[in-house]
């Protein structure tokens, strides 16, 4: 029983160092603005909000969801201002979502993407986009969802173990190449 109490303590601790606390980028003008799947938790609208604030013209929203989402269907519509790209990662994964940007910055020339996801997510995904997008002549900026997650000390738990999971499965998978 100690040592399960000494485990739990040990992944709520460094995950609230490592992935709670992370740092977002600072924010800087790019070529498209990529907004993770996730939970519908303010993100396309805040990708969208930073594409108005003259960030970027283009946003990428990963879309893996049914296609009878209304959110979806409200984010997606086209729009005057800026470039809506909806479209569903292959495979259904942060490393999807990684390739699908990789491919559409080879087609339209992008060499700056900012993606947006939860704060916790952060260094997971800035891992895979190292992998999968980054080269000498592409750079990557994450920035969180500005908003707070009031979860449990057990939602907590689970978060972080689920991170470091992806964070290994990304390191046993290796670039995307």
């Amino acid at each position: 029983m100690a040592v399960l109490v000494l485990l739990l303590f040990l992944n709520g601790a460094s995950g609230t160092l490592l992935f709670a606390r992370a740092k977002p980028d600072s924010l800087v003008p790019a070529d498209a603005i990529v907004v993770l799947g996730g939970e519908h938790d303010g993100r396309e609208s805040y990708g969208l909000k930073l594409a108005q604030e003259g960030y970027a013209r283009t946003v990428l929203i990963s879309n893996p969801y049914h296609p009878q989402d209304k959110t979806m269907k409200d984010v997606c519509r086209p729009r005057r201002d800026v470039r809506v790209i909806c479209r569903p990662p292959v495979p259904s994964t942060t490393r999807g979502e990684a390739i699908m940007t990789r491919e559409l910055a080879d087609q339209y020339g992008w060499t700056s993407v900012i993606v947006v996801s939860w704060r916790y997510h952060l260094p997971r995904a800035r891992r895979i986009f190292e992998q999968c997008f980054v080269t000498p002549n592409r750079e990557v900026v994450m920035r969180d969802v500005p908003r707070r997650y009031p979860f449990s000390v057990a939602q907590w738990q689970y978060t972080y173990l689920y991170q470091y999971g992806g964070w290994v499965k990304a390191e046993i998978q290796g670039p995307c190449d």
